[in-house]
Protein backbone atom coordinates (compact mmCIF):
# COMPACT_ATOMS: atom_id res chain seq x y z
CA UNK A 1 0.00 0.00 0.00
CA UNK A 2 1.25 3.48 -0.82
CA UNK A 3 2.11 5.56 2.22
CA UNK A 4 0.70 9.08 2.47
CA UNK A 5 3.09 11.97 2.82
CA UNK A 6 3.62 13.34 6.35
CA UNK A 7 1.60 16.52 5.75
CA UNK A 8 -1.48 14.55 4.74
CA UNK A 9 -1.02 12.29 7.75
CA UNK A 10 -0.82 15.26 10.13
CA UNK A 11 -3.88 16.93 8.63
CA UNK A 12 -5.85 13.68 8.73
CA UNK A 13 -4.94 13.21 12.40
CA UNK A 14 -5.96 16.80 13.10
CA UNK A 15 -9.32 16.21 11.42
CA UNK A 16 -9.88 13.05 13.45
CA UNK A 17 -9.06 14.98 16.62
CA UNK A 18 -11.32 17.90 15.67
CA UNK A 19 -14.46 15.88 14.90
CA UNK A 20 -15.11 14.71 18.49
CA UNK A 21 -14.23 18.12 19.90
CA UNK A 22 -16.94 19.75 17.79
CA UNK A 23 -19.77 17.28 18.43
CA UNK A 24 -22.72 18.02 20.69
CA UNK A 25 -21.68 16.26 23.91
CA UNK A 26 -18.54 18.38 24.22
CA UNK A 27 -20.24 21.52 22.93
CA UNK A 28 -22.86 21.18 25.65
CA UNK A 29 -20.38 20.92 28.54
CA UNK A 30 -19.37 24.59 29.00
CA UNK A 31 -21.91 26.53 31.04
CA UNK A 32 -22.08 30.08 32.27
CA UNK A 33 -20.66 33.14 30.62
CA UNK A 34 -17.63 35.39 30.63
CA UNK A 35 -18.27 39.14 30.32
CA UNK A 36 -21.66 38.38 28.80
CA UNK A 37 -20.35 35.90 26.20
CA UNK A 38 -21.72 32.36 26.62
CA UNK A 39 -19.05 29.79 27.47
CA UNK A 40 -20.26 27.47 24.70
CA UNK A 41 -19.47 30.18 22.11
CA UNK A 42 -16.02 30.69 23.62
CA UNK A 43 -15.39 26.93 23.50
CA UNK A 44 -16.64 26.59 19.93
CA UNK A 45 -14.61 29.46 18.52
CA UNK A 46 -11.57 28.62 20.66
CA UNK A 47 -11.47 25.05 19.34
CA UNK A 48 -12.08 26.31 15.82
CA UNK A 49 -9.21 28.81 16.06
CA UNK A 50 -6.96 26.14 17.56
CA UNK A 51 -7.67 23.77 14.70
CA UNK A 52 -6.83 26.49 12.18
CA UNK A 53 -3.57 27.32 13.99
CA UNK A 54 -2.54 23.67 14.17
CA UNK A 55 -3.33 23.16 10.47
CA UNK A 56 -1.30 26.26 9.58
CA UNK A 57 1.58 25.01 11.70
CA UNK A 58 1.49 21.61 10.01
CA UNK A 59 1.48 23.23 6.58
CA UNK A 60 4.37 25.57 7.48
CA UNK A 61 6.41 22.67 8.84
CA UNK A 62 6.36 21.16 5.36
CA UNK A 63 8.84 23.80 4.16
CA UNK A 64 11.59 22.54 6.50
Amino acid sequence: MKRLNPLRQRLAALGLLAIPMLTFPLLGLPTGDWNGIPASFLYLFGVWAGIILLAAGAAERRGE
